[in-house]
Order: structure tokens, then sequence, then C-alpha cells
């Protein structure tokens, strides 16, 4: 009709009908259309032309229809009649109103519409034979000649064939599309409820999820919250063992102040010794020194050795509190072989330690070796000057130094013990290992 059709308006209205379960009957249909909202460039009476051919080929059946020239069968003068054709004849009328019907033409199987050459002045001609009469016609121009010869012969077929008008066969085919457009339809609109349920059940099911891994999460907190009070309650332990090794290191320091101070009264009387023995001061000087260092070796051994005694008592008490946590609960092998790695980390760095403090021990017993050989020395120089102040002073009192002979070098210093008592304490010591490492 030569306008354009607006798609989008005419399915929203559809899909509202269709929310509403309502419909259009062709009345309300046309009074839509003709008012322009679903159409764009067409006029009232282009829309009226429109309907009004649709209601002629749907309704009334009329497949063609316009003016042509028709010869009569009597008199054979040419008179212009409006024909209207139809799927199984052809009416003529004295004018387009359809008042006055002047005849029909019958097509069946039989019928045939043929071209015939120009005769008589008139152009375009065609000839329609029934089973009962053969009609002449004339048409304005080849074109329309040629539809009307085509269309009639159509129609000839179909009838041949048993076959409907093809607007009857388009309609039915309309009708056959809507019905499996509908199935379809409900087929989906069942498919979305199954959707929907089958998405409330998983919607179900996520929140049991989400719900038992909110309960996982609380019980690996609370565990979490355990073990940081297990780590606790053991920090707090070994603050307490460390506060302790502190007061022990300073009692020591006392009794080394102690000792230091008995050694300065020792040092003063020897000072006054010095001023009646002029000849003797370096000797005894050398012999103090000697005596001093020796003092400081001795101390700064045992007290390595101290130490070395509390690290390795600690690195036994480590290794033993391991076995003992780990033969007490499965449950927590995980945990404890973090904790055991921490610890063996610090076995490392402890062992690490008591070579370092091995090595000071030997450094100090090098130096305590040539302390001794020093004193040595400066007691065989006393010697000599004693003896010669003896000669000279028969009532002065030597002062005599120790036993000279072979001692053990110990971890405590030396002479704290005999071979036989060392042997013994290297046997158990070597007891005691060789069966912590059994227990583990």
């Amino acid at each position: 009709m030569g306008g354009s059709w607006v798609e989008e308006r005419f399915e929203d209205l559809k899909l509202q009908l269709h929310s509403k379960q309502q419909c259009l009957n062709v009345w309300e249909l046309i009074t839509l259309v003709g008012s322009g909202q679903f159409s764009k460039g067409m006029d009232q009476q282009t829309l009226s032309m429109g309907i009004n051919e649709v209601h002629k080929e749907l309704i009334l059946d009329v497949l063609k229809q316009g003016y042509m020239m028709k010869k009569g069968h009597k008199r054979k003068n040419w008179t212009e009649r409006w024909f209207v054709l139809k799927p199984s004849f052809i009416s003529y009328y004295v004018g387009e109103d359809l008042a006055e019907k002047k005849g029909d033409i019958l097509l069946d199987g039989s019928c045939t519409a043929e071209s015939l050459q120009d005769k008589e002045g008139k152009k375009c001609l065609f000839l329609i034979k029934s089973s009962q009469k053969s009609f002449e016609i004339s048409a304005s121009d080849k074109k329309k000649k040629q539809e009307w010869i085509q269309a009639i012969q159509t129609c000839v077929n179909l009838l041949h064939l048993g076959r409907p008008a093809p607007h009857h066969e388009a309609r039915q085919k309309r009708r056959e599309l809507r019905l499996k457009q509908q199935a379809e339809q409900e087929e989906l609109e069942l498919r979305m409820r199954e959707l929907q349920t089958a998405n409330e059940v998983k919607q179900l099911e996520l929140e049991n999820m989400r719900k038992a891994l909110e309960e996982a999460a609380a019980k690996a907190a609370e565990e979490e919250k355990k073990r940081l009070l297990t780590h606790t309650e053991l920090q707090d332990r070994y603050n307490v063992e460390l506060e302790r090794e502190k007061m022990v290191r300073q009692q020591m320091e006392e009794q080394v102040a102690q000792k230091s101070s008995e050694l300065e009264q020792y040092l003063q009387r020897v000072q006054e010794l010095e001023d009646m023995y002029h000849k003797l001061e370096d000797a005894l000087e050398d012999e103090r020194r000697a005596r001093q260092d020796e003092e400081t070796v001795r101390k700064l051994q045992a007290r390595l050795l101290e130490v070395e005694a509390e690290k390795r008592s600690e690195l036994e008490q480590i290794h033993l509190r391991q076995q003992r946590a780990i033969s007490e609960t499965e449950a927590e092998k995980q945990e404890l072989e973090k904790e055991r790695l921490a610890k063996e980390s610090a076995l490392q760095v402890a062992m690490k330690q008591l070579e370092e403090l091995e090595l000071e021990r030997q450094g100090a017993l090098e130096q305590y070796q040539t302390v001794m050989k020093k004193l040595e020395d400066a007691t065989n120089n006393t010697k000599t000057w004693k003896h010669k102040v003896a000669q000279h002073e028969g009532m002065l009192r030597l002062i005599q130094p120790g036993s000279k002979g072979p001692q053990n070098i110990t971890n405590w210093g030396p002479a704290a013990f005999s071979e036989a008592e060392l042997s013994l304490r290297e046997k158990q010591w070597q007891e005691m290992k060789n069966q912590a490492s059994q227990a583990q």
C-alpha cells in the first residue's frame, strides 16, 4: 500500500494482549491500523483501498478484477464489462458497482486461456475456452492481458489438481503456523517454570552450602584460637625459664664480684710486701699477673661450659617435649610438625652456638696453657729470688705455689674431677642421647 509497517509497536501490543490474555477482532485491528499507530506514510484512502482488496480476496474469494472488452456471441459487437475472477468461475458486470450482472464463465479442469492475434482493430486479445462456450476478450494492454491469462490458467490448474485457492492455502498455513507458535510458546513457558523451579532448588542448595561453609569457618577459627592459646602458653613458659636463667647469671656475677673483692685484698697484701722486698717486686708482679690470667681463663671456661651445659639441657628438654607431644595425639601432628621444625631450627642455631663456644673454649684452653707457662716461668723466677732472699733474710716465710703436676681439663675447669669420672659421665651422656633417639 505504499507505506512502512512499524513492527516494534505491533509486537509490543501483542505482548500486552498476551499478558492480559486478550485478543482483537478484525474490526478493532482495522481501527488500530487506520489510526496510523503501526504505519508510516499511509493515508486513509490508501488504507481503505488496501482493506477493500484484502476483503475481496480473503472474504469474497476475488482473485482478480478489472475492465476489459468482450465480444458478443450474437451480434458480434465489443462491449466493455467489469470482470471478476473467482476460483471456479468468472463473472462480468455492466459496472464495477456490481449492480447488474451479465453472465458467468464456468471454469473446470478442461478450460484454457490462449493468446490471440490482433484483429478487427482490437489488440491484446486472448480466448477463454470452457466446456460450454468460448469467449474472446480484449485487455487494455499486454501486461494486463498476460496477468489475466496467467491468473485464469492458475485457477484451472488448481481445479484440475483439486487444490484450494492460493489464499485459502496460505490462510491454512498461517493458521497452522499460529497453532505451532502457540504450542512452542506454551512449551517455552513450561520450560521457564521448570527452570525457575530448578533455580529455586539450586538457590536452596547454595544457601545450605553457604551455611555449612560458615560453620566450617567458625570451627577453623576456634581451632586457630586454641592453637594460639597453646603457643602463648609455651611462650610464657620459655619466658619464665629465661628469667630463671637471668637470675642464675646474676648470682654468678655476684660470686665473681665477691671473688674479685677477695683478690683485691690479696693484691693489697702483696703490695705491702713490695715495699719490703723491692728486688722481689718484678717476680711477684709476674706471678700475680699469671694468676689473674689463670683466674680469668678459668672463669671464662666455667662460664662458657655453664652456658653450654644449659644449652644442652634446654635442647634435651625441647627434644623430650617434642617426643612427648608427638605421642600424646595424632590430630595435632601437623601443628606439632611446624613447631618441631621451628625448634629444630632453634636447635641448629644452638648447636652452632655450641660449636662457637667449643672454639672459644679451645682458645681459652690455649690461653690457659700460655698463662700456665708464664706462671711456671714466673714461679721459677720467684723461686730464684726467694732463694736469694732466704739466704739474706732467714726469718722471712716464703709464699709457695701449688702443685705443678699434670691436671685434667674439663668443662668445669682444671682438676674438677678425675679421668675415671670423666669417662663415666661421657658414657651416661651417650646413653641418654641414644634413648632420646630411640623414643623419637
